[in-house]
């Protein structure tokens, strides 16, 4: 038999075993999965969803004879990443590295750099590394199980030590307002001063319900109270931090001027620009999350939007400008409950006149029939009308003149429009109802004073909880009324109605793109009239609601 050894032997590709071994510290987040803790003593019960972190695949053992990949050494922040206890066993990663050289002079060259002992060792080792990747497959024949702790669905909750599970009791506010049970935290922002509560004088259709007070409803967006509040009523960090998302993708879509726009320049606009409207919306959305032109995380945004649409105000307190016909008293309404509460959150003596005037004008707009439509002094419609009920409270909140004949001919107006004596409601009186008109019209009567054991309204109430929140059918103008009306009313229909609303709502809030922090309005029933602008503020309101307006009657929140 020839001979292999020699100046002229052929070549062989030798393998030469490396050993290297991974420390529990060195292990690469793709070989360990992070836990999620879990909120909710139940969470594991729970369904995987988005929000949830899913265990990785399995990595198959590496093939003898495979060419080792270049390994980097995790970053600080990787080593960082919690490990699974099952990726804390060393691992032995064995590389190929092909030399051309004989085996003989491989052999002669390891006799001239290490002693015969040394080499033994090598090649046994080398051995028992082969034997023990070619057992390694039979380890992996049956599932491997690794147990892993879901978030809970809904997210993480804000205040751990108050907040209780919605399946628990929730506890007895006896008064949101002025609860002893709520811990004065220091807040470094100049809070709102003080409202006296405004008596209001029932209409002569409502002579035995007493009006509810709701004086200092805009308190509960203190910094302090709104964390309280937030998890009193069933609010998360998830809800919260949608709002946040929402915030800032209204912040990057303001305009130079201050203003915000209808049509764009996102994706997705109105058909028809009415900046002024635009601009009352989102400083609504600002201000229901605590900030103002004088304080707040987003003070400068709000103070640029205020410099802007105050100067849109005519000698008459009308705000309307340009826009399409049926804008003009919804622009007027939206831009009085903003600056209502922006005085009634500051106190700011600069904007009294200009609320005062804007409450004038409502006045003046006031149809015979009670309400508001389109042109002021013409026909009444339940949904403009509900805008301008939200104006002239937001006016009783700050402390501004709002007389009682003017209450009264509202609830006359709603009289007109219920289809079954105050439980359900019409856009016009003599139409069908519909959920979105009765939530709108159930919101109005509670602040018109109708009492919370009202057989009326705890049956309206009954009817819109059969109709939860749902993307399937997107309506989030019925949606928007219907969280305020549940959230007043408080008890088992607003924690049956909050189960929904505070996990679909986040659900399908834009995450990534251009547009992230934004609710997409092409399968809204009114998405293609008002775009994106208007559904991502309707939505934020939603999400603020713990804490946008105290509600409104003493009751358990169980």
């Amino acid at each position: 038999m020839a001979s292999n050894s020699g100046p002229n032997s052929p070549k062989r590709k030798v393998a030469r075993p490396i050993i290297r071994k991974k420390s529990a510290e060195q292990v690469s987040p793709e070989d360990a999965a992070p836990i999620a803790e879990s909120t909710t003593p139940d969470s594991s019960d729970r369904p995987l969803n988005k929000y949830s972190t899913a265990a990785p695949p399995v990595a198959t053992p590496r093939q003898a004879g495979s060419r080792e990949q270049n390994l980097h050494l995790p970053t600080e922040a990787q080593m960082a990443r919690p490990i699974l206890a099952s990726t804390r066993r060393e691992r032995l990663v064995v590389a190929e590295e092909e030399y051309d050289e004989t085996e003989d002079e491989l052999v002669e060259a390891a006799k001239r750099s290490a002693p015969a002992w040394l080499i033994s060792l090598g090649v046994h080792t080398c051995i028992l590394v082969v034997l023990g990747l070619l057992m390694l497959p039979g380890l992996f024949d049956g599932p491997l199980q690794i147990e892993v702790v879901y978030a809970e669905k809904i997210g993480k909750q804000v205040e751990d030590e108050i907040f209780q599970s919605p399946t628990e009791e929730m506890p007895v506010l006896e008064d949101p307002v002025l609860a002893e049970d709520i811990e004065e935290v220091e807040d470094p922002l100049a809070a709102p001063p003080e409202v006296e509560p405004i008596e209001f004088q029932a209409t002569t259709q409502t002579t035995d319900i007493q009006a509810p007070s709701i004086g200092m409803a805009l308190d509960g967006r203190e910094k302090g109270m709104k964390k309280a509040l937030l998890a009193a009523y069933g609010g998360t960090a998830t809800t919260e931090g949608a709002v946040v998302k929402g915030l800032e993708w209204l912040k990057r879509n303001q305009q130079s001027d201050g203003m915000w726009s209808l049509l764009g320049p996102y994706a997705d606009g109105a058909p028809t620009e009415n900046r002024v409207a635009a601009t009352a919306m989102a400083l609504l959305a600002f201000q229901g999350h605590g900030s103002t032109h004088l304080y707040g995380p987003y003070k400068d945004v709000v103070a640029r939007g205020w410099n802007a649409l105050i100067k849109k105000q005519d000698d008459e307190g009308n705000f309307f400008l340009t826009g399409g016909h049926h804008h003009r008293l919804y622009t007027h309404a939206q831009a009085t409950i903003a600056l209502c509460e922006l005085y009634g959150m500051t106190d700011d003596d600069t904007l009294k006149e200009a609320a005062q005037r804007a409450l004038d004008y409502c006045y003046k707009s006031q149809s015979p029939q009670g309400g508001w439509r389109y042109a002021p002094g013409g026909a009444s419609d339940t949904s403009v009308t509900g805008w301008f009920v939200m104006a002239l409270q937001s006016g009783r909140m700050s402390g501004l003149e709002v007389p009682a004949a003017n209450l009264d001919k509202i609830s006359a107006f709603l009289d007109s429009a219920t289809t079954d004596g105050g439980s359900k409601y019409a856009y016009i009186p003599g139409q069908s109802d519909s959920l979105s008109m009765t939530a709108e019209g159930l919101l109005c009567r509670q602040y018109l004073g109708w009492a919370h054991d009202d057989p009326r309204l705890d049956r309206g109430i009954q009817y819109i909880g059969g109709h939860p929140l749902n993307f399937a059918e997107m309506d989030v103008y019925y949606w928007y009324y219907a969280t305020q009306a549940m959230h007043h009313m408080g008890g088992k229909p607003w924690n049956q109605w909050n189960r929904v609303m505070r996990q679909a709502v986040p659900e399908n809030q834009l995450q990534t793109g251009k547009e992230a922090g934004s609710w997409d309005p092409h399968n809204d029933s009114h998405g293609h009239l008002g775009g994106r602008l208007y559904t991502t503020c309707l939505c934020i309101y939603m999400l603020e609601v713990y804490y946008r307006h105290l509600p409104l009657y003493k009751h358990n929140v169980n």
